[in-house]
């Protein structure tokens, strides 16, 4: 932890593009005579392809023996193709994997143990480590570096004449009164909240605080309904309270994404997102934001807060060139060369000296959000499980029952059984 908060400080020249720590030069491959080629998968927008191109040309540079196939398409199709890919005997040597599917993949033999491929890990945090390790074998590293935040916007703060909480000292309790205190003295003209309960991130931290877990290590469910009752008892109380808006217009802005959120349309004071998604919420917003730690980070047993990798880089384990795989995975995540073509695209750099040296070229918000972690990471205790097989299912369910919540169709308790039953049936419990 303490390599996040030491980030801001460390040179500039901590990690070269050609011989810096992990990098290409000390992690070997392939001979100048051995021509061979690899396929590396993605998902992604135009702009994040185009990035990944001019990565990929750069490593092809300095390494011009091997060529990397690109092989990327849309969040929506990725999984389908890639499923496709594996069943047919023919999968990616580089896949691009998120953290519900790992599991899933490491399970069925899919992917290779990168603790075994001469990948330099020594400039990445345990605890991100951690998120892709299963059974003590390294089947993902992490892309880059996100955390589960509240943005709030102090220009909502201002209009309703209450000012930012200290946000290392605030309960839940706290959360709940200042949503419905903006709100009410703001004469309904800003909301206090945007609900929270439509992604399970949420409630990971609001368990982990309370010495539970969404997942336990083994895989099975590792919280009781009760806990899971209290975070939904918290959300029907603000809208009771009209701390958040209507059951109806809920549903509507979860569904519009970042842009569309109470934080980014000037109509609210605090949303629950990704550090990554700020510089678009900033955007849509016309002004600055801020970054706060969640409520409940000093009430409970222990801090609920972690660092998630925004997605992983695995190695298939029927690859043909193992080696070359790794030491692509090797430029990505340990070249400084990657780091500033890339930037915040996959997260901020997983590996803090290339953070450090790229850090410069972030725009604002960027920054704001590499402070922001380096500012946390004493308090982030370590990361939760690998999330289980079957993981995939859990975004939609936890989505829809949130959605009964609201609409008060199911109490919380009624809820939290309801979560648990489909939930343990998703991940085979």
């Amino acid at each position: 932890m303490a390599a996040f908060a030491a980030a801001g400080a460390l040179a500039l020249t901590a990690c070269g593009s050609d011989d810096g720590p992990g990098s290409s030069a000390q992690t070997g491959g392939s001979t100048d005579e051995e021509q061979v080629t690899i396929r590396f998968s993605w998902w992604g927008s135009d702009t994040r392809h185009e990035l990944t191109q001019q990565v990929i040309d750069a490593f092809e540079a300095e390494h011009p023996n091997i060529h990397v196939e690109p092989d990327y398409t849309d969040w929506d199709s990725y999984f389908d193709k890639l499923s496709t890919s594996v069943a047919g005997g023919d999968a990616p040597d580089v896949i691009t994997q998120e953290e519900r599917f790992l599991t899933d993949y490491a399970s069925r033999g899919v992917l290779a143990d990168l603790g075994e491929l001469d990948l330099d890990t020594s400039k990445i945090d345990e605890s991100i480590l951690g998120s892709g390790t299963i059974d003590g074998k390294l089947y993902g590293v992490a892309t880059g570096v996100n955390a589960y935040v509240v943005v709030a916007d102090p220009t909502a703060f201002e209009k309703a004449g209450v000012e930012l909480p200290d946000d290392e000292t605030w309960t839940w309790q706290d959360y709940v009164d200042l949503a419905n205190e903006i709100t009410e003295k703001s004469g309904g003209s800003v909301v206090g909240a945007q609900d929270y309960g439509f992604n399970e991130p949420g409630f990971s931290i609001f368990a982990r605080q309370r010495g539970q877990s969404l997942y336990a290590p083994d895989g099975t469910l590792g919280y009781d309904d009760a806990t899971l009752a209290q975070w939904w008892q918290y959300s029907l109380d603000m809208q009771a309270a009209g701390g958040t808006p209507s059951a109806a217009q809920s549903v509507e802005i979860d569904a519009g994404g970042p842009e569309q959120s109470v934080v980014a349309t000037g109509k609210g004071a605090m949303a629950w997102f990704w550090t990554n998604q700020l510089t678009a919420i900033t955007s849509a917003a016309g002004h600055p934001l801020e970054l706060l730690r969640v409520p409940g980070e000093t009430e409970g047993e222990r801090t609920g807060m972690y660092f998630k990798p925004a997605m992983f880089y695995s190695v298939s384990s029927k690859s043909q060139h193992p080696e070359e795989a790794a030491l692509f995975v090797d430029f990505l995540v340990n070249s400084q060369a990657a780091g500033e073509l890339l930037l915040s695209d996959r997260g901020l750099p997983a590996n803090t000296d290339v953070r450090a040296a790229v850090e410069p070229l972030f725009n604002e918000t960027d920054k704001q959000a590499a402070a922001f972690l380096a500012d946390i990471a004493d308090d982030i205790v370590d990361g939760p499980p690998v999330p289980p097989n079957g993981a995939g299912e859990v975004a939609a369910i936890t989505k829809r029952i949130n959605q009964e919540v609201l609409f008060e169709r199911l109490t919380p308790q009624k809820a939290a059984e309801q979560f648990t039953s489909e939930v343990s049936s998703a991940i085979g419990q």
